[in-house]
């Protein structure tokens, strides 16, 4: 069993050093002998005995060595049997003890070298609290080992006029080569305005001689936490936002970059068609559509041909035909009068064939993708898949042009159409290029559609082989 050794009463906090000089007989005494009558101690260094590795002798519990040697210096141990509390325990006590030559470490050689502070200087403080001036020294070896340093205030920063400071116990280490490091500290309770004015000096000094450094005390600046910790804080936010905004909206970021930037690869060789136009017959179409055959003079050919004498539709009084549905008046306007090659599902694909083949065949050989929106085109699942597989193309394409026209002005948001529509597609519908088609509006609106349908359409149109 072991215990503290304090809790015996034979325990003493001894000196449990000791210095021994080269070429000499010396002495070692374990410590706390003198609070016991027994006297039988065995001494130890390492694992082995003293006595069996060196002539030594133990007398009255002391370590009589006939010859110190360098070897010697170390730690030792003494094991003695005390009786405490009617019980027997082993007591042991350590010594460390150093070898020194005889002549040269009995007075130290030089003056303390003072190694922190490393020279006169400022050390910033906050007015209110409490402050530690420390001092670190080194002194040479020597026998009699009693370090002095001590902290003085100057008031004013005349050194005449000073006051010694209140210390703290200092730290004594033993160091190699053959010396001493002391840390010696004073405490500023509360460092006042006054005390700015002040300076403090750490003194050490020896039989040789002594040395100093002063302090002088500079008000610490105060930056707000806040402005340590809330602008990189800050800034962090903005950044895992910025990666929130980004991660949630790529596919928004993908359709606006590569449907106003046509940066694919333009093979327009491999195409057939420049517009592929989506649409469905709502109602009003299908009522307009009945009487307006070819014989009609109020056909959309004829309106179509009303425009043919002018160099653009844009420039003409179109008059009755803004009132008539964009899906009967666009084809004749594109086709006819602008000279663009269209597809159209119902005219230019093979009867028979498979649907949604034809549909992504049709928008790959196409230029440009048009969809006349409204409540009824979003409803019908073909429509809607027309839409979707072109946001598709373009999303692997950017060399497709996408534009959305709008034939009423209620947009996506307020219609609800039966199923729901795809994710995809409502997420495009809120990024991709749109234009309003002015029903019933004045001629200036109607005008305006136009001017912006055509900077919109391609470019170059194709060219078939003969």
């Amino acid at each position: 069993m072991v215990v503290e050794r304090s809790s015996l009463k034979c325990f003493q906090p001894e000196e449990n050093s000791k210095i021994l000089l080269l070429g000499r007989g010396g002495e070692i005494t374990c410590p706390g002998l003198n609070c016991s009558d027994n006297t039988d101690v065995r001494w130890y260094k390492g694992s082995k005995t003293v006595c069996e590795k060196r002539a030594c002798c133990v007398k009255n519990g002391r370590l009589q060595l006939c010859q110190v040697k360098s070897q010697d210096t170390g730690v030792f141990f003494c094991d003695r049997q005390v009786n405490e509390q009617g019980a027997q325990w082993t007591f042991r006590r350590s010594v460390d003890v150093t070898a020194v030559p005889p002549t040269d470490y009995v007075f130290p050689r030089d003056p303390p070298e003072i190694r922190h502070p490393d020279g006169s200087r400022t050390e910033k403080v906050e007015l209110g609290q409490n402050h530690t001036l420390q001092c670190e020294i080194y002194f040479s070896f020597e026998m009699q080992f009693s370090p002095k340093v001590l902290w003085y205030m100057n008031y004013g920063g005349n050194t005449k006029n000073a006051t010694l400071l209140d210390l703290e116990e200092p730290e004594i280490k033993k160091v190699e080569p053959q010396g001493f490091k002391v840390t010696q500290r004073a405490i500023i309770k509360e460092v006042r305005p006054q005390d700015l004015d002040n300076t403090y000096t750490c003194i050490a000094s020896n039989t040789v001689g002594n040395n100093s450094v002063t302090i002088k005390l500079e008000k610490k600046i105060k930056v707000k936490l806040p402005l340590l910790v809330g602008y990189p804080f800050a800034a962090l936010l903005v950044v895992a936002g910025l990666g929130i905004v980004l991660h949630g909206k790529w596919l928004e970021l993908q359709l606006l970059y590569r449907s106003r930037f046509q940066l694919g690869k333009h093979d327009r060789d491999l195409k057939e068609f420049d517009v592929f136009l989506s649409y469905v017959w709502s109602p009003t179409s299908a009522v307009v559509e009945g009487p307006l055959m070819p014989s009609s003079p109020s056909t959309p050919e004829n309106d179509a041909e009303a425009c043919s004498s002018s160099i653009e539709p844009l420039n003409c009084e179109v008059g009755e035909a803004t009132q008539r549905p964009l899906e009967l008046l666009l084809p004749k306007v594109l086709e006819d009068q602008w000279g663009y090659r269209l597809c159209l599902l119902e005219r230019d694909m093979l009867p028979g064939g498979a649907y949604t083949n034809d549909v992504v065949l049709a928008v790959q050989r196409s230029q440009m993708l048009i969809c006349l929106l409204s409540a009824d085109y979003l409803s019908n699942s073909n429509a809607v898949f027309e839409l979707e597989s072109g946001v598709q193309a373009l999303l692997q394409n950017s060399s497709l042009k996408l534009l959305l026209i709008w034939t009423s002005r209620a947009s996506a948001s307020l219609i609800q159409p039966e199923p729901p529509l795809p994710i995809l597609v409502q997420r495009a519908l809120k990024v991709l290029p749109s234009l309003y088609w002015p029903s019933g509006k004045p001629g200036r609106a109607t005008s305006n559609f136009w001017k912006t349908l055509r900077k919109r359409l391609p470019d170059h149109r194709v060219q078939l082989a003969h």
